[in-house]
Order: structure tokens, then sequence, then C-alpha cells
């Protein structure tokens, strides 16, 4: 039965795993063209659009993101029993939330000198913030458009399709390439200070910020398409009394308060990090690049593997069905801790070529980078944890839990990272890096008591002794790791083509020696999955 479930649950994720991963593939591509068209430390654009990008990603985070993602999936499976199988009640929940995005959307474009100056460093000068805030009023109307591909992404994944949700990043990374490649060519790479901010006119603005806008928008309408396929035809309803919509309510609204403390935390780090963006050393843009890194393996693992389960969590819970709930969170835990152990300690024995082939493009670049990666990935398997943990409680229609335990963990990490900021500049942004994973230790041990409260002991020592082999694992392989790049030294990843070819081998041996070690340890999700696809074949 075990082996059986595991199997389930691999099947279920891999499409999701696919999509996220050429999606993420691609998005380390853009990643690398945006770096070479605009730099990373210095001429102050590269900041100024990071600023810009990342506000409608925080604001939609903020208003919509956290909630739609708690709310809709359990929602929309409860509303299945209803005799029109749930129709009114998701038309009445997509047409309020959409109205909201929209509302939202046009007061937060208005505000966009406001909102730059809030995520920005008072050092600044008035032609960077002015250059950002151009970049912002092409890039807030991201707002609505991601919305939209949440809203539609969750009826779908509600109806057990998961792949076009993780699939449709892919067309918004094709089409921000190509956006690109298209600065590029017209107006050059950004070298010698040739893209400094005082040189950006309406045309170049509108090439680098519109591309990246068109791409969402595209990201969310080409949901459209499986959601016709599915049988879903979406038709305004408007009012929100009489149809149950209380029970959504609450759970948005502490959901909202849970996101809302998080963006004042990420306001005190993207502030402290601005402080040294005219220094020549790792700000803004260098700790965008390496939590990209760092939610590569989460977004891979975790997130397919937690958005797979929350369908499932949601039914049991609905159902009452204890037993089956505590099987799904064990199952998770442990899958989701086995693959990210490995991915930590394959950043941390690789983080300079990864620096290199991401965002580096110079060793200068990539040494300014590594270390913000390996204090980063530190908190990677806590963080992937406390996301799968945090669907229990929303399966359950519980966001005030999260609520409480986001809300010291903020506090941990913004006084961390203040401290950060009073060190020296080169170690600011590494330093915050480090509060971050402190932050999600501290979060993963709340989760664990309440969860423990909640649905009883769903296996929590097994959980542990497991992550124990991983960890044994996971040394292993790191030790593997080292000296094999130690023995190519700096001037064997000193462009991206070798930092690839090493990162590509290495990691391969790296893998090899891990899984070797976690079958000499009789890690049972090996054996189990092993188990699966030997009797799929057989049948085959």
């Amino acid at each position: 039965m075990a082996a059986t479930k595991l199997a389930s649950l691999a099947k279920s994720s891999a499409v999701m795993t696919a999509g996220t991963l050429v999606s993420r593939i691609l998005g380390f591509a853009k990643t690398m063209l945006l770096a070479t068209a605009i730099g990373v430390t210095v001429g102050g654009a590269a900041d100024a659009f990071d600023i810009a990008n990342k506000v409608p990603n925080n604001l939609y985070m903020l208003l919509a993101g956290g909630v739609l993602n708690a709310v809709l999936v359990p929602q929309i499976v409860r509303a299945t029993k209803q005799p029109d199988g749930g129709r009114e009640f998701t038309n009445r929940l997509l047409t309020l939330a959409m109205g909201l995005m929209l509302l939202v959307t046009v007061i937060a474009t208005a505000c966009a000198p406001f909102l730059v100056r809030l995520y920005s460093s008072a050092g600044w000068s008035e032609d960077q913030r002015a250059l950002a805030v151009a970049f912002a009023f092409w890039c807030l109307p991201q707002i609505f458009f991601y919305g939209l591909y949440t809203l539609f992404g969750q009826v779908l994944n509600a109806q057990s399709s998961f792949g076009p949700y993780m699939w449709a990043p892919v067309l918004n990374n094709v089409v921000a390439i190509a956006g690109l490649v298209v600065f590029i060519v017209l107006f050059g790479p950004g070298e010698a200070g040739q893209h400094a901010v005082g040189t950006w006119d309406a045309t170049k603005i509108a090439v680098m910020a519109g591309s990246s806008t068109l791409g969402v928008v595209l990201q969310a309408l080409v949901l459209l398409v499986p959601l016709w396929r599915s049988g879903f035809r979406y038709r305004p309803v408007f009012g929100v009394r009489g149809v149950g919509l209380g029970t959504a309510g609450r759970v948005a609204t502490w959901t909202f308060g849970a996101v809302l403390i998080g963006q004042l935390g990420y306001i005190v780090t993207s502030q402290v990090a601005s402080t040294v963006s005219d220094q020549g050393v790792p700000s803004n843009f260098a700790y965008s690049i390496s939590f990209l890194i760092f939610m590569l393996p989460h977004s891979l693992v975790a997130v397919s593997l937690a958005t797979a389960l929350f369908t499932s969590l949601s039914t049991q819970a609905a159902h009452g069905d204890l037993d089956s709930v505590r099987a799904s969170t064990s199952l998770g835990l442990r899958t989701v801790g086995m693959c990210t152990v490995f991915a930590t300690v394959a950043f941390m024995a690789l983080d300079g070529p990864t620096a290199m082939l991401i965002g580096g493009g110079s060793l200068e670049q990539a040494e300014v980078i590594s270390n913000v990666i390996t204090l980063m990935v530190l908190g990677l398997v806590p963080f992937s944890a406390n996301y799968l943990l945090q669907r229990v409680f929303y399966a359950f229609e519980d966001a005030r839990t999260p609520f409480w335990i986001q809300l010291p963990q903020v506090v941990l990490t913004a006084l961390g990272v203040l401290w950060a900021g009073t060190q020296e500049p080169r170690f600011v942004v590494a330093y915050i890096a480090l509060a971050m994973s402190l932050g999600y230790v501290f979060a993963l041990v709340l989760s664990l008591v309440f969860v423990l409260r909640r649905i009883g002991n769903f296996g929590l020592g097994g959980a542990v002794l497991a992550h124990v082999k991983f960890a044994v694992a996971g040394l292993v392989a790191l030790v593997v790791g080292v000296i094999l790049r130690g023995t190519v030294g700096t001037s064997g990843w000193d462009s991206r083509g070798e930092a690839f070819v090493l990162i590509a081998w290495v990691g391969l041996c790296m893998l090899a020696v891990y899984l070797l070690v976690c079958w000499v340890l009789r890690v049972k999700e090996i054996r189990l999955l092993v188990s699966a696809v030997r009797a799929k074949v057989s049948r085959n």
C-alpha cells in the first residue's frame, strides 16, 4: 500500500515537476540574459528594474496569491457536494476575486512612485528612483494577470488537473527571453556602464519591462484552453450572501494577515539590501538571483508534491479521515526531505559554479553571489517542510495557525536582517540569507508543534530518523563534491559553459553517491519507489 501511494504521488507530481523544471531552466536563462543586458552590481539600472519587477509579485502575494492558494482548493472541493457540483459557488468566488484584483491593480499602478520609494533605499538617487518608477508603471499591471493565473490554475487543481498550472510559466519565460534578446540586439549588452541609469529612454524601458509584463499576460490567458477542455464554463455571478462564503472570508482574512506580515518583513530586507546597491557589492539583484537558485529545488519538489497532496488532503479533511491525513503528511514530509537535503549539499559544493552559470558571467560577480547562495540554501530543508505543513492547516480551513507561526518568524528574521545591515557592506546580503535560514528553522519547529496538536502523531519519529539518514548521505555526497570541484580549481569554471559542464558531472556523481548511501542506510522511500517501478515494469 505504501509503495502504491508513493508511486501515485510521484505520478501526480511528475508532470508538474517536468513543467516546473522546464520553466525554471528557462527562468535561469532569462536571469542570465538579464545579467548580460543590464549587469548585476553596477550602474543602478539592475536594482531599479529588480525593485520594479518585484513590486507586482510582492503585492500580488500580499493581496491575492496566498489568499487564493489557501482558500480556493478546499472551498471548491467542499462545494462539489452541492447539487450543482459547486458551479455557482465557484463562479461567485471567481467573480469576487477578479473584481478585487482589478481594483487593487488600478490603485497600485497609480501609486507606483510611493511603492518604489517603499521598497528602495533612502540612499538611491532621484534618477535611479525615477527609472524604477518608469519600470513599475509597465510592470504593475502584472498583478491582475498573476491573479487570473492563480484563479484558473486552482480551479484546475481542484479537479486534479495539475499539469497546465505548472506548464503555463514556460510560455511566460519564453516571451520574457525573447524580449531580452530583442533588447540586447537593439541596445547591446550592459558593459562598461552602457545601460547606466541616465541612458534609459522610453523605448528601452518599454522593451525591457513591456516584454516582462506580456509574458505574465499570456501565462494567465493560456489556461483558458485547459479550463474549456475540462468542461468548466465561467460566467459572472455577483453577490456573496447566503452561498457559504463566510468560511472562505475568514480563511482569506487570516491568510492575508500572514502574507502581510511576510511582506512587511520583506520590505525590511529589500531596504537593507538596497543600502549597498551603489558600492559594487551584493545588493537586491544579487539577492534575487540567489533566491531564484534557492527556489529551484523547492519549486521542483516541495511545490509539486504539496500541490498534488493538497487536493487529497482537503478531501480527507472534509471527510474527517485523520488517519489518511497523517499518512499523507508523513509521506510528503519524508519525500520532500529526501530531495531537499541533496539539493542543499549540491548547491553548497557547487555554489561558485552555480553563481557563474546563473548570475555571474565573471569570476568576480560569481564570488560575490556564491556566499549568499551557501547561506541561503541552509534554510531549504526547513523552508520546504514548513511549506508542506502549512497545507495541512489549510486543508482544514485553518489559516489562523499559520498566521501565528508566521508572526514570530518574521520578527526574528527582521531583527537578523537589521543586524546584517550594520555589518561590512560586502557581507550584508550574505548575513541576510543567514537570518532567513534561521527564521525558517524556527518556523518549522512551531509548525511541527501545532500540526501534532491538530492531527496527532503522524509518525514524527520516523520522519526525523529518515532526515538523519538523509543528512548522513548528504554529508558523504558533500565531501565527494568538494573534492571533485577542488581537483578542477577555479580555472575549470571561469566561463558559463565550463561552469555548466562542471555542475553536470559533479552533480551527477554527488547524486549517485547520495542515492547509494541512502540505499545502504535502508531509506524507506527509495526502496518503496524502486519496488513500485519494478512492479509497473513487470506488469508491462
